[in-house]
C-alpha cells in the first residue's frame, strides 16, 4: 500500500509533462495566456498581494482586541533599606522577591483603530485589483510578444521561398552559361543575391529565437522548453470587430483601482482627524509578589511569605495641543486626494485616447491588409511572368531580381500590416475592458 502511495505522485508528474509535450505542439494564444496567468512572475507576486492584505487587516483587527501580556522578575537585595520611624528603624522588604503577573488592556473607544479597519478592508479590494490589473497587463505583454514571433517566422518562410526561387534561377542561369547564353557577370549577380538571403535567413532566425525567448520570458516559462506556434493564426484576419463610439470608463481596472485609491486616501484623512479625538481603554493586572530572607521562594516549606494584588482602571486620553501637527497632517491628505482627482482625469483621457488610436489603427490597418493581399497576389503574378520570360530569353535577369525584390517587400508589408492589426486589436480589446475574454 506504501509502494502504491508513493508512485502517485510520479504518476502525476509524467501525466503533467505528457500534457506539457502535447501543448508545446501547437501552442495556441489561448494556451499561452493562461500559462502566464499561472506561471508569470509579477501574476503571482500580484496574488501573494493579495494574501498579504488579509494578513495586514488582520494585523489591524488585533489592535481592537484584547492586548495581555505576562511579566515576572526575581530581586535580590544584598543591602535592604530602612525606615525611620520616631527612633525605630523598620527594614523595607527582604532579600529575595520575586514577581509574576498579567495585564490586559482593551479599547473601548479609539476612532484611529475604527478608521484602520475600514482602511485595511478597502485595501484587500485594492490588492485584488491591482492583481487584475497585473493579469491584463502581462497578457497585453504576452499577446504581443505572441504575434511577434508569428511575424518573424512569416518572414522567414518569405526569405525561404525567395531562397528556393533564386536557387532555381541560379540553376537556369548555369546551364545558359555553360552553353555560352548567359555571361559572367550574371551568375556572379546571382551568387550575391543568394549568398544575401542567405545571411538575412542566418539573422532573422537568430530574430525568431530572440522573439521566442522573450514569449517565453514574458510567459513565466523556462528559457530553455521548445514551443512551436501554429502558423495559421493571421489566417483569421477578415473583418473589423464591432466598435462602439465610446467606452464605459468607470469599468475600466485603472479607474476603479485610482477609487480605491482616492477611498484609501479619504480614510487616511479621517484618521489623521481622529488624532482629534480622545481615547479610552479598558486596563487590568493580576499579580503575586514573594519574599524571603532566603532563596528558597519556591520551596513549599520555606520562609516566604507571598501577597496577592489587582486592579482595575479607565485610562482616558484627551489631546489637547500638539502645535498643529494634526491640521499639518490632515491638510497634507487633502493635497493627495485633489491629486489623485487629476490622476483619475488623466487617466480617463488616456484610456479615451488609446480607445480612439485604436479604432482609427484597425481601420487603416484592415485597409492595408485587403490591398496588400491584392498586392503580393500582383506581385506573385508579375514574378512569374517574369521568371517564365526570362526561362525564354524574353527578360533580363535585372528585371527578375526587381520583380523578385517587389514580391519579398509585398510580402513583408502585408505580414507587417497583420502584426499591427492585431496589437491594434489587443488595444481595442483592452479598452473595451475585455481583454481577459482572451483567456476564453
Amino acid at each position: 500500500m506504501t509502494k502504491r502511495v508513493k508512485s502517485i505522485p510520479i504518476l502525476l508528474l509524467c501525466l503533467l509533462l505528457a500534457s506539457l509535450a502535447n501543448a508545446q505542439g501547437q501552442l495556441t494564444l489561448k494556451d499561452a495566456l493562461n500559462f502566464a496567468i499561472e506561471n508569470n512572475t509579477n501574476a503571482r507576486k500580484a496574488k501573494l498581494d493579495i494574501d498579504g492584505g488579509k494578513y495586514k487587516t488582520q494585523e489591524i483587527r488585533a489592535q481592537a482586541l484584547p492586548q495581555i501580556t505576562g511579566n515576572g522578575g526575581l530581586t535580590y537585595n544584598p543591602i535592604i533599606g530602612q525606615l525611620i520611624v520616631g527612633n525605630q528603624a523598620f527594614q523595607m522588604g527582604r532579600n529575595w522577591n520575586v514577581n509574576g503577573g498579567v495585564q490586559l488592556s482593551q479599547q473601548l473607544f479609539n476612532q484611529q483603530v475604527f478608521t484602520g479597519l475600514k482602511a485595511a478592508r478597502t485595501s484587500e479590494k485594492y490588492y485584488t485589483l491591482s492583481a487584475d490589473l497585473t493579469q491584463e497587463q502581462v497578457i497585453e505583454l504576452v499577446a504581443n510578444n505572441y504575434y511577434q514571433v508569428l511575424v518573424s517566422r512569416q518572414q522567414l518562410n518569405v526569405i525561404d521561398t525567395n531562397i528556393k526561387n533564386v536557387k532555381v534561377v541560379e540553376k537556369i542561369i548555369a546551364n545558359q552559361y555553360q552553353n555560352g547564353l548567359a555571361k559572367k557577370i550574371d551568375v556572379d549577380r546571382i551568387k550575391v543575391n543568394l549568398t544575401n538571403l542567405e545571411t538575412q535567413r542566418e539573422q532573422t532566425v537568430n530574430a525568431v529565437v530572440q522573439l521566442e525567448n522573450q514569449l517565453k520570458y514574458s510567459m513565466g516559462m523556462p528559457v530553455s522548453t521548445p514551443i512551436t506556434l501554429p502558423p495559421d493564426e493571421f489566417s483569421k484576419v477578415e473583418t473589423l470587430p464591432a466598435m462602439a463610439d465610446s467606452v464605459n470608463l468607470e469599468e475600466r481596472t485603472e479607474i476603479r483601482l485610482l477609487n480605491i485609491q482616492k477611498d484609501l486616501l479619504g480614510l487616511q484623512r479621517k484618521a489623521y482627524v481622529s488624532e482629534y479625538y480622545p481615547t479610552l481603554s479598558l486596563t487590568g493586572n493580576l499579580s503575586r509578589t514573594g519574599m524571603s530572607d532566603k532563596f528558597d521562594l519556591l520551596s513549599r516549606h520555606g520562609s516566604a511569605t507571598y501577597y496577592n494584588a489587582s486592579a482595575i482602571g479607565l485610562t482616558l486620553n484627551i489631546p489637547i495641543f500638539n502645535g498643529f501637527a494634526t491640521r499639518s497632517r490632515v491638510r497634507q491628505a487633502e493635497v493627495n486626494l485633489k491629486k489623485n482627482d487629476e490622476d483619475i482625469r488623466q487617466q480617463k483621457n488616456t484610456l479615451n485616447q488609446a480607445y480612439e488610436n485604436a479604432k482609427i489603427q484597425l481601420k487603416d490597418n484592415i485597409n492595408t491588409i485587403r490591398s496588400q493581399r491584392q498586392n503580393v497576389l500582383l506581385a506573385q503574378e508579375i514574378y512569374n511572368s517574369t521568371q517564365n520570360n526570362y526561362k525564354n530569353g524574353l527578360a533580363a535577369l535585372t528585371d527578375l531580381l526587381d520583380t523578385e525584390n517587389a514580391l519579398t517587400s509585398a510580402q513583408n508589408s502585408y505580414t507587417q500590416a497583420l502584426l499591427n492589426y492585431k496589437i491594434a486589436e489587443i488595444q481595442l480589446i483592452k479598452s473595451n475592458g475585455n481583454i481577459k475574454s482572451l483567456l476564453k
